[in-house]
């Protein structure tokens, strides 16, 4: 993402989150390689977040897809390109997935253009609106990409983005948890957050109450969990919600060499154990003797809580010289302390 005069609005917000989003790229639109014409830009309002259907939203889609099939483009040089500033990816638990694709791309070419918007403060810039994995392939490979340029404002990048992700269909629940917060946070208006996730409004809460209880680092060191549904990450928030220590238990599982070295869904299953594991009772006990070495009771010390338990005989008479030393013990547990 370019950092040179930042939007507030976006860049602000995503800056540190979205140099490394990783993208499945929808296969079963592939076209034949075909020689790029440079054409005009799609002017601005292709997708109209606010003011338009969804159904409009999509028949501007098709249309556009239909240019692509038609050879429409721009071949761009890759280094000019940033990510979208709404990043909707976590990363893959391996990278042999894109060093396949990439493959590909060397061999066979690059068959489908991506979009991208004309940056909204760099000059001469552009932001990936959907074909990330493309844009990264072209760029490791030192070639231009082949592009649609598009003029989108926020809202309606991250519908056309949320409609690309919809027809692919491979976002994970947290991945589009994550996705609807990151647009809250850069003050996108809720309905174009629903429209571009298509989901309602309960969801959307649901989507802002696990991410207010877990932190971004956090999501991204847990990774896609892509087995992990709605009813467990909720279970997960309110676990941490409800425990304030739950996140030093996050941090500390997540850092154990081999939970960071598995794969994201049994990353996720240790951190929630750790979260509901009950804390150990660390209890120790004290024999209380006679100076010939007879047991005549026990202090029980556990977390917070002290009992003595003194044999019948000496019971009575026990607690009576207790209650006469508790004022010096208490004055020499202080003293101790260094408290006047």
């Amino acid at each position: 993402m370019n950092k040179h005069a930042p939007r507030k609005s976006i860049i602000a917000s995503f800056g540190a989150l979205s140099g490394s989003q990783p993208e499945s790229e929808t296969t079963s639109g592939d076209i034949s390689a075909r020689p790029m014409q440079p054409v005009a830009r799609v002017g601005a309002g292709v997708i109209g977040a606010t003011q338009r259907t969804l159904t409009d939203i999509r028949e501007e889609r098709d249309r556009l897809l239909a240019q692509l099939a038609a050879g429409g483009g721009l071949e761009l040089d890759p280094s000019l390109i940033d990510p979208s500033p709404f990043p909707d990816r976590l990363p893959d638990d391996t990278e042999l997935d894109f060093e396949a694709f990439r493959k590909l791309i060397e061999e066979e070419g690059q068959k489908v253009p991506i979009q991208v918007r004309t940056h909204p403060s760099a000059a001469g810039r552009y932001q990936v609106v959907y074909g990330h994995r493309r844009w990264r392939a072209a760029k490791e490979l030192a070639r231009p990409v082949k592009a649609i340029v598009v003029s989108l404002t926020d809202s309606e990048l991250v519908v056309a983005q949320g409609i690309e992700n919809a027809a692919r269909q491979d976002l994970t629940w947290i991945e589009r948890a994550l996705f609807a917060w990151r647009m809250d946070d850069a003050g996108i208006k809720a309905r174009d957050i629903r429209a571009a996730l298509a989901i309602d409004d309960p969801e959307l809460a649901r989507f802002r109450a696990v991410c207010r209880a877990l932190p971004a680092e956090v999501l991204a060191a847990i990774g896609r969990a892509p087995k992990v549904g709605r009813p467990r990450w909720v279970e997960l928030a309110n676990a941490v919600e409800s425990d304030p220590e739950a996140l030093t238990k996050i941090h500390k599982t997540l850092a154990a060499a081999k939970v960071s070295a598995d794969r994201s869904d049994d990353r996720f299953r240790h951190v929630l154990a750790a979260v509901k594991a009950k804390p150990v009772d660390e209890r120790s006990d004290l024999q209380l003797l006679t100076p010939s070495g007879k047991t005549v009771g026990k202090a029980a010390f556990a977390r917070g809580d002290i009992k003595l338990t003194i044999a019948r005989e000496h019971a009575d008479a026990f607690a009576s010289f207790l209650k006469e030393e508790i004022p010096m013990m208490m004055e020499r547990f202080f003293a101790h302390q260094g408290e006047a």
